[in-house]
C-alpha cells in the first residue's frame, strides 16, 4: 500500500499504472479531489479502493469517514464490475471524487449494461431465513442507501452515471 501512496504523491497531475489500475490524480489542480480509471474486474476494483484509501490517508480524512466511504464505493464498484460488465474483466470504470468540509461526492461512470428499468434498486433490507441465518447477498443497495445523503443514476450517451454523496460531518 505504501508504494502506491508514494507514487500517487509523486505523480501529481500525471497518469500512472499501479497493480493493473490506471490512476490519474488531479490533486495538484484541486486538493479536494481525484480521478481513477480502472479495469472493471475484482482486481481493478480492489486496486482502486487501495489507491482511494492511500489518498484518504494523504489528505488525513478521519477513519470513520474512510470506512463509510469505502463500504459504499466497494459495493457500488463491485456491482458495476459484476452486473454492468458481467465480471468479464473487459471495460473500464471511471471514479471521480470531490471533497469539501461536509461531504464527499463520487461519480461512477461506465459503458456497461444499464440498470434494469434505468432505475436504482430500492434497497429493501434482505429477508432473514426462519432460522435467523443471514442471506448470502442482498445487503449492497440497502447499505448504500442507508450510508449516503444523495444517490442518483442516469444513462446518457451509452454510459451509466451514478452520483453518490456521503456526509462527512457527525
Amino acid at each position: 500500500m505504501a508504494p502506491r501512496a508514494k507514487s500517487l504523491d509523486r505523480q501529481k497531475g500525471g497518469l500512472m499504472k499501479a497493480a493493473g489500475t490506471y490512476v490519474e490524480s488531479n490533486r495538484s489542480l484541486c486538493p479536494e479531489g481525484m480521478r481513477l480509471i480502472f479495469t472493471a474486474s475484482q482486481e481493478g476494483v480492489r486496486g482502486a479502493l487501495g489507491d482511494l484509501r492511500a489518498y484518504f490517508r494523504a489528505i488525513e480524512l478521519c477513519e470513520d469517514a474512510c470506512g463509510t466511504v469505502e463500504i459504499v464505493l466497494a459495493e457500488a464498484l463491485n456491482n458495476v464490475a459484476e452486473h454492468a460488465y458481467a465480471m468479464s474483466g473487459h471495460g473500464e470504470i471511471e471514479l471521480q471524487i470531490t471533497l469539501d468540509a461536509d461531504s464527499l461526492r463520487a461519480n461512477i461512470i461506465d459503458k456497461g449494461a444499464p440498470l434494469p428499468g434505468l432505475d436504482l434498486p430500492r434497497g429493501d433490507p434482505p429477508c432473514l431465513s426462519p432460522d435467523g441465518e443471514l442471506p448470502e447477498g442482498g445487503f449492497g443497495w440497502f447499505m448504500i442507501r442507508r450510508l449516503t445523503s444523495a444517490l442518483n443514476y442516469r444513462r446518457a450517451d451509452g454510459r451509466n452515471h451514478l452520483h453518490i454523496e456521503v456526509g462527512l460531518s457527525g
